[in-house]
Parts: C-alpha cells; sequence; structure tokens
C-alpha cells in the first residue's frame, strides 16, 4: 500500500482534515479490530502524524490473530511508539500502558459472518465493548469512539426519508441476522450506562456501508464482492433485483469521521457518518462498479446461507446534518471516485 500514491495521498487528506494534532500528543491510542478495514487505516493514519508532527504518541493495535497483525503492521514492529496487543477483547483487557484514548472497531460486519459465527458477532459488539469500556474505567481513559452502525436504524417504516439520529426504526429481533444490529444498539446502550455510571466520555460514530482499498479478503458485503469481481475483470453479479437504496462512505472519509469525533465529539452524542452523494440503490452500484471496467450486470440467485445474512432493510440512508454542521466534517469523496479510486489501488495491489 505504501508504494501506492492514491492510497499515500488518502492518508494524507485525513492528516489534514484534522485543524490540529496536538490533542494526541504525548498520549496514547488504543484501537481494536486494528487489522480491519477501517482500523489498519486509523493505525497508518496515526503513526504516519507521528512521523510528520513528532507527536510521541503510542499507538497500541489490538486484534487477535497474531500472524495477521504482524503481516500488517511489519513496517511499525520495531517503531517505539507502536505496540501489538494479541488479544480477543471478548476476554478480560489486561493492559500495561497507559490508555488516553479508545477507538473500538472490532466486529463482525459482513454477512457470512453474520450467517456463520453469530454469537461471536454478538459477544464482541457487547461482551467486547463492556471489556473496553471496564479497561477504559481503570485507565481513566480521556476519551472513547464506539463504531456502530446505520443497521441500528434497522427498516424505515415509510415516515422519513433519510435517518437522523433520534429515529427509531425496526428491528425484528427473532432471527439470525437481527445479532448484528441489536448487538449493536446494546453497546451503544452500554456506552450511555458507563457514561451514567463512572462519568466517562463517549461519542458514538454511526457508519454508512463502508468500501475501500483496506478491505479484506473475507468480506462479503455487496459492494466488496462487486470490487472484486472489477478487479478480476469479471461481471458483476447482483444477488437481488437490487432495488435497495444504500448509504455508502469510502474508508479515508470514514477514518477522517471517526478522527474527527475523535477529538471534538460530544460526551454521549451519536454522529451519522456517511455521504449524501453517495446514497445510491444496489442495482446502481453493480453498475457503476461493472462501467469502470466496462462489463455487465447479472443477476444470480443468493445460496441459503448467504441470504441468512443479507439485511432485510430496504431503504436505509442516513442524514449527516449533525456532523457537518456541528463538527464542520463532510465527505471528500462520493460514490463514483471512492469507487474508482479503490479499484485503482487495489489493481496495483495485485500486480
Amino acid at each position: 500500500m505504501f508504494d501506492n500514491k492514491l492510497y499515500l495521498e488518502d492518508i494524507e487528506n485525513i492528516i489534514q482534515s484534522i485543524d490540529d494534532w496536538n490533542f494526541i500528543k504525548n498520549k496514547s491510542v488504543f484501537i481494536s479490530g486494528a487489522s480491519g478495514m477501517i482500523g489498519s487505516l486509523i493505525v497508518d493514519v496515526l503513526m504516519d502524524v507521528n512521523y510528520k508532527f513528532n507527536c510521541n504518541c503510542t499507538i497500541i493495535a489490538n486484534g487477535r490473530n497474531e500472524e495477521l497483525m504482524k503481516s500488517k503492521f511489519e513496517r511499525y514492529l520495531n517503531d517505539a511508539n507502536f505496540k501489538l496487543y494479541i488479544q480477543d477483547i471478548n476476554n478480560p483487557l489486561n493492559i500495561d500502558e497507559d490508555i488516553n484514548f479508545i477507538i473500538h472497531a472490532a466486529s463482525n460486519t459482513h454477512p457470512m459472518a453474520y450467517s456463520q459465527d453469530p454469537i461471536g458477532t454478538i459477544t464482541t459488539n457487547i461482551i467486547g465493548t463492556n471489556n473496553l469500556l471496564n479497561c477504559a474505567v481503570n485507565k481513566k481513559t480521556e476519551k472513547i469512539i464506539f463504531l456502530s452502525s446505520v443497521e441500528i436504524y434497522g427498516e424505515n417504516k415509510g415516515d422519513i426519508d433519510k435517518f437522523e439520529e433520534n429515529y427509531l426504526g425496526y428491528i425484528n429481533c427473532n432471527t439470525l441476522r437481527a445479532g448484528y444490529p441489536e448487538s449493536k444498539r446494546a453497546g451503544e446502550a452500554l456506552c450511555q450506562a458507563y457514561i451514567e455510571k463512572y462519568n466517562m466520555n463517549i461519542s458514538i460514530a454511526r457508519l454508512a456501508r463502508i468500501y475501500g482499498p483496506t478491505m479484506l479478503l473475507s468480506d462479503t458485503k455487496a459492494v466488496s464482492q462487486f470490487i472484486k469481481k472489477a478487479i478480476n475483470n469479471e461481471d458483476i453479479v447482483l444477488k437481488s433485483d437490487g432495488s435497495q437504496q444504500y448509504s455508502y462512505l469510502y474508508v479515508a472519509d470514514a477514518v477522517s469521521g471517526i478522527l474527527k469525533i475523535l477529538k471534538d465529539g460530544k460526551n454521549g452524542e451519536a454522529y451519522n457518518l456517511g455521504d449524501s452523494e453517495s446514497d445510491i440503490t444496489l442495482r446502481q452500484l453493480a453498475q457503476l462498479v461493472a462501467n469502470t471496467k466496462k462489463r455487465k450486470v447479472v443477476f444470480d440467485l443468493p445460496s441459503e446461507e448467504e441470504k441468512k445474512g443479507y439485511s432485510t432493510a430496504t431503504k436505509a440512508m442516513l442524514n449527516c446534518r449533525k456532523i457537518n454542521t456541528e463538527l464542520g466534517w463532510k465527505a471528500k469523496y462520493n460514490i463514483k471516485s471512492g469507487i474508482e479510486r479503490t479499484i485503482s489501488i487495489l489493481e496495483k495491489q495485485s500486480l
């Protein structure tokens, strides 16, 4: 990735989106799920901030798979400001270092994981979150960011065009697929409980559907599958009629928004994190990806295993007025430029 001009440009754009990095100077940031699509880019950004501004910030990268983590962050292993913390956060945490900030990015976030590991999906978002919050209390952590999801709103009841932060949607909890959104809801409720009982400083980022060049090869989200097909110069496979309307966000924009919330987000507040120019139907998205490689969209019925993990929401778009107006954040890339950027970066990686 670090030989790729566009990826380095993404990192620089994120760094420029924050007006003052002194808030992490001589501090420490713990990132759960550090090897994931969002967590890995956060690590790269913060390490580059250290190099550029001499922040002396300790980055503690957490993940379960030691081999993957060492491979992902090989360039930092000998850096005194980088620490690997290999542990499943579903187990109680015992960390020696002080922790000033926590970004909780660990979670199953794609359909096959929901259907094949439904218990792990739920426990990471509830038990793992509780373990991190307990650790934060003991470490007197200054600020915590809990990464939540557009999926906590469930089904649009037809009374609103886009979800605002105070919207109450509908989720049928008596389904396998409900494990992800319901556990994210419970994770948010845990955050509020810790704020009340321990006077913790916690903000919540409710993310749109995220895509980008740091996506894992195991990712089974529709947009990720479309991108993989494009990179392989294959037709784009759509496993529905594609009428669903969703909000999407390029991963570099997601990270810039998360870091903005880390710096300026208000205690107890949730912020929708998306891009109004990236609201699109699944069919339009498939066609957009197909057009980048002059391929066509083909339709195929999903397997029963695949269907178990699919969202039932048919219209799930975010109103991001709150973060735009209160924190002055907005996305840099729309869906077209973000998709083109992702494919360009990943194509060079596969050479």
